[in-house]
């Protein structure tokens, strides 16, 4: 196998991972409620199958990113599928309660490994190739919206025709193809000298767990609830306590300084608030489909295919050339825009709607914003650091769409239910609740292109800003 062609079979296995990743949030869906029959979840117990995952996922990217920095990404890379590969069999033969959800955590707990090292090996394999990691980042960027949607249709086809744990099961050959390829296929990039920050590291994980956790909980229990507010004060001091740890040591998890490099907290900060308008609308618009429009799990999933493509074929073959004519900051300020013009059209969808009217079209725009802002935005975040902070870099950015994600939903969740989308079966409050999320992700959204456009450091058009975008991780 020449090196060209090991480098994008070596590409091939880093969209993988983050199609898994992605994947793995989905595909249990259609599967909750057989899983509450068999193992005897209480209705609010249930989206903890759900739960368990995120807050493992997102409380441990940083310390996945650190990790990768210093005991070498492949390394990384290869613990994390096995940790994925452990926690999906465990899931499967899961007989109660307590083990499924540790068995979710678990899985959270390999895709933390994988997702930040999956980034620094494709920066390690691309990023000396200014226009080739354009493409890269295009490639890898789409294959999360491809598991997004794969993971609703082998979901409803899994539980509908085998049954529920080989949702589960459906990971553990991936991963073990993973595994196998790796040593062949990854650059080896050889550990550095450091130390772990340990009590970084404790606080750290902490804080952006209790945070998720609360975020996750809170539409659950209420956002005016003790226990809401509890958990966030914890969450806040926890955070407060471990920035003021890695002010004071000489080798810390996280040098706090990194966010003074140009570009970074702005490309970072957008998107935040991308997952924080994309997730919401995604969600919703899978709940209108469902609950207003009466589809089912799998055509609702049907339904979502032309946007999932249109984002697909966005970001591998539009994205790159945008970038290249035009530089990063123009093409994420207006993703953002297309993205709150498309969720605004959303809003519009009335109870006696229909598909090709009142979603298609919307939803069309909508994948269209997402797929010119999402690669520059994650490009400039992650090139932006030094070369020996990349899985540090990465572990950031994927901490940032992660929160963000939970953020949104969680807000977008309140403000849906004070219209009245907790009123299942009144189709014009359902409409009105979904419609209102809508509102509210579109002005995220919104809010992201005016800040983007103010922080974000223009660089001039043409191939040499794609060059100067991975200058600093080049070397």
């Amino acid at each position: 196998m020449s090196h060209g062609s090991k480098r994008w079979w070596a590409l091939g296995l880093i969209a993988l991972a983050q199609f898994m990743v992605i994947m793995d949030t989905s595909i249990i869906g259609v599967a909750l409620p057989r899983m509450q029959h068999d193992l005897g979840f209480s209705p609010e117990n249930l989206s903890w199958v759900f739960n368990a995952y995120v807050v493992a996922f997102g409380g441990l990217l940083l310390l996945g990113g650190r990790l990768s920095d210093l005991f070498g990404a492949r390394r990384m890379f290869t613990a994390g599928w096995l940790i994925l590969l452990v926690g999906s069999a465990a899931a499967g033969l899961a007989d109660s309660v307590a083990v499924e959800l540790a068995a979710r955590a678990t899985q959270g707990v390999g895709a933390a490994l994988i997702a930040p090292s999956a980034l620094t090996l494709l920066m390690m394999l691309f990023g000396a190739q200014p226009r080739e990691l354009t493409r890269a980042l295009a490639l890898y960027g789409a294959a999360a919206p491809a598991g997004g949607t794969a993971g609703v249709f082998l979901g409803g086809l899994i539980t509908e025709y085998i049954s529920w744990p080989w949702v589960f099961y459906i990971n553990i050959p991936i991963a073990l193809i993973a595994v196998l390829a790796t040593p062949a296929l990854m650059p080896a990039g050889g550990a550095r000298r450091g130390s772990l920050d340990v009590a970084g590291t404790l606080t750290v994980t902490a804080g952006l767990g209790a945070a998720v956790y609360a975020i996750v909980r809170a539409p659950e229990i209420g956002w005016t609830s003790g226990q809401t507010w509890l958990v966030l004060a914890g969450a806040v001091a926890a955070l407060a306590a471990f920035v003021t740890i890695q002010a004071a040591r000489r080798e810390p998890l996280m040098r706090l300084s990194i966010f003074r490099t140009p570009n970074l907290a702005a490309a970072n900060v957008a998107q935040l608030l991308l997952g924080a308008a994309w997730i919401p609308m995604w969600f919703y618009l899978n709940l209108y489909l469902q609950q207003v429009l009466g589809y089912s799990a799998f055509p609702s999933g049907a339904a979502l295919l032309p946007m999932t493509v249109l984002i697909m074929v966005g970001m591998i073959a539009l994205a790159p050339r945008a970038i290249g004519r035009f530089g990063p900051k123009p093409m994420v300020v207006a993703g953002l825009a297309v993205l709150a013009a498309g969720l605004g059209w959303l809003a519009l969808v009335r109870p006696d709607g229909n598909y090709a009217v009142d979603v298609l079209p919307a939803s069309l725009v909508a994948a269209l914003g997402m797929s010119l802002a999402f690669i520059p935005s994650l490009g400039t975040a992650i090139s932006s650091a030094r070369p020996e902070e990349g899985g540090l870099a990465s572990g950031i950015v994927n901490t940032s769409y992660q929160v963000g994600s939970a953020l949104g939903l969680a807000a977008m969740t309140a403000v849906a239910a004070s219209y009245g989308a907790d009123r299942l079966g009144d189709l014009p409050a359902l409409t009105t609740g979904y419609s209102a999320a809508f509102v509210g992700a579109g002005v995220i959204a919104a809010a992201g292109a005016v800040i983007a456009a103010l922080t974000l450091r223009a660089r001039a058009a043409g191939p040499q800003a794609v060059a100067e975008t991975v200058d600093v991780q080049v070397g």
